[in-house]
């Protein structure tokens, strides 16, 4: 049986969607454009996907929606700068790294899958604590 280490993934998982600061204001043609990049970016990543099986299929999936949330997070903080936006884009780096734990976790079973399925439930609610927290400072 392969030994499994829960806190390397999902240490790993935090700096894959760890991120990028966000700066300034960005005009509409702009938001648009990079919106427009970022679902063409999500096809990419999903059809990368498609020559995977199972559930590295599955976790590779999560990963590129887990992407394509956070961009557009990110270009919405970006459009329309705020503490609010801020959070969301905490929020769902949080997510993206919790839906793609989830899936890693499935390689797992009996009750180290368990384990593994806290550990990421419980990374996800400290980071949206932790966003919170910084929204209101």
């Amino acid at each position: 049986m392969n030994k499994f280490n829960i806190g390397s993934i999902l240490v790993a998982l935090g700096l894959a969607f760890g991120g990028s600061a966000i700066a300034q204001n960005i005009s509409k043609d702009e938001h648009e454009a990079a919106e427009k990049s970022i679902v063409a970016q999500y096809k990419l990543d999903k059809e990368k996907c498609e020559s995977l099986t199972g559930n590295a299929e599955d976790i590779c999936v999560a990963e590129a929606k887990g992407k394509e949330k956070v961009a557009k997070a990110e270009l919405e903080a970006k459009f329309k700068p705020s503490k609010e936006a801020a959070y969301k884009v905490s929020v769902a780096k949080a997510e993206a790294n919790y839906d793609v734990s989830k899936e890693k976790c499935d390689d797992i079973a009996g009750n180290e899958k368990d384990v593994c399925e806290k550990a990421a439930k419980a990374i996800l609610e400290q980071a949206k604590s932790e966003a919170k927290a910084k929204q209101h400072h």
